[in-house]
């Protein structure tokens, strides 16, 4: 075997060598980095910061609209939502899940009066604007106020749709979809878990 042979033989378990040390360092560094962001979301998650203030409108139970005020963001611990929250309440409003259809106590109500947050009383829709979806969730063509609410992207479950959330709290609802009645076109597929009805009196 001649010098540049050897050499080469030589040569080839280090270079594999470094291969396998460059993948097993950057696996190390993905698992650190995903690590990491658990211990950032964990951390954001027992130690809430506040932001805003936000504005948002105000509706006496009669549905009667008020002047927009500002307010503080409502901020709480998931320990402390948890002591406020019905357990369905708690996975809808605070863990973005959704009810079963047909279960909650508003998706057949035909009563007169207002939706507010059930994690901060904000009004979010009116039963003026609530129509028979025959989707087993109440559901209404638009909010109360625009104001009152936020819109976002949901890429979950392999789809894309648009999420509401109460503005003040930041509480999940439910989602918009682009297939209600007129005059918006527009179904608010909502969480009765979500909401508190106060009826007119």
């Amino acid at each position: 075997m001649t010098k540049q042979a050897t050499t080469a033989v030589q040569a080839a378990p280090d270079s594999t060598n470094r291969r396998r040390g460059f993948i097993a360092t950057a696996g190390a560094a993905i698992v650190a980095l995903a690590w990491a962001s658990t211990r950032r979301s964990a951390t954001a998650a027992a130690n809430p910061t506040t932001s805003g203030p936000v504005t948002i409108v105000p509706f006496s139970d009669a549905g009667v609209r008020m002047p927009p005020v500002s307010l503080p963001k409502v901020v709480k611990s998931e320990a402390d939502w948890k002591k406020q929250l019905e357990p369905i309440e708690f996975n809808v409003a605070r863990q973005e899940g959704t009810e079963r259809p047909y279960t909650g106590n508003t998706w057949n109500l035909h009563d007169k009066g207002v939706y507010r947050c059930v994690c901060c009383a904000t009004p979010v829709f009116d039963s003026e604007t609530k129509f028979e979806s025959g989707t087993g969730w109440p559901s209404f063509w638009q909010p109360i106020a625009k104001e009152n609410i936020v819109e976002t992207s949901d890429r979950s479950l392999l789809m894309q749709r648009t999420a509401v959330s109460c503005k003040l709290c930041d509480a999940h609802l439910g989602h918009v979809f682009n297939d209600g009645p007129k005059p918006t076109g527009l179904r608010y597929c909502m969480n009765s878990a979500a909401m508190k009805f106060t009826k007119r009196a």
